[in-house]
């Protein structure tokens, strides 16, 4: 089993969101950066575990916990025209762009904010926390899964 960490702006797609949707699944899209579609459609496999973090708000951070349940597969909003994801470059029959099929774990009862995250010495080479990552997946190792979830289960000012 694997870890990860997947950003989304919650103006965008939301942990609110996934808990909506039917059996709180849904397919995790979008992804238009070459490295993060190659984790996506070569590396993650169904079981792996990510935390949800929301991006780009007022208070950025760990929200919750989702499962990988498939393994990475064509992304169609490359291929609608009325997508805002769409990539005229991008074909069925032979897709540029990939995406995974995720379900709801858990949503936190508070938000783990970055700046938590930033003040931990034991998280200080996660690559969430490098000057200049801008990657919306990245892979979190098991030891820093297990400082996090501990910290999540931890009573916070």
């Amino acid at each position: 089993m694997a870890y990860w960490l997947m950003k989304s702006e919650p103006s965008t797609y939301s942990i609110d969101d996934l808990a909506k949707t039917k059996q709180q699944k849904g397919f995790w899209d979008g992804i238009r950066n070459y490295q993060v579609r190659n984790l996506i459609r070569d590396v993650m496999q169904p079981g792996d575990l990510a935390f949800f973090y929301h991006s780009s708000c007022k208070v950025p951070g760990i929200v919750g916990i989702m499962e990988i349940t498939s393994r990475g597969k064509p992304d169609e909003t490359a291929f609608d025209p009325e997508s805002h994801y769409f990539d005229s470059k991008s074909n069925p029959l032979s897709p540029r762009w990939f995406g995974v099929d995720v379900k709801l774990v858990e949503k936190f009862n508070d938000i783990i904010p970055l700046a938590a995250l930033r003040d931990n010495n034991a998280l200080k080479n996660m690559p969430l926390l490098r000057t200049g990552n801008r990657l919306s997946i990245t892979p979190v190792t098991g030891k820093e899964w297990q400082v996090i979830v501990k910290a999540e289960k931890s009573p916070r000012p």
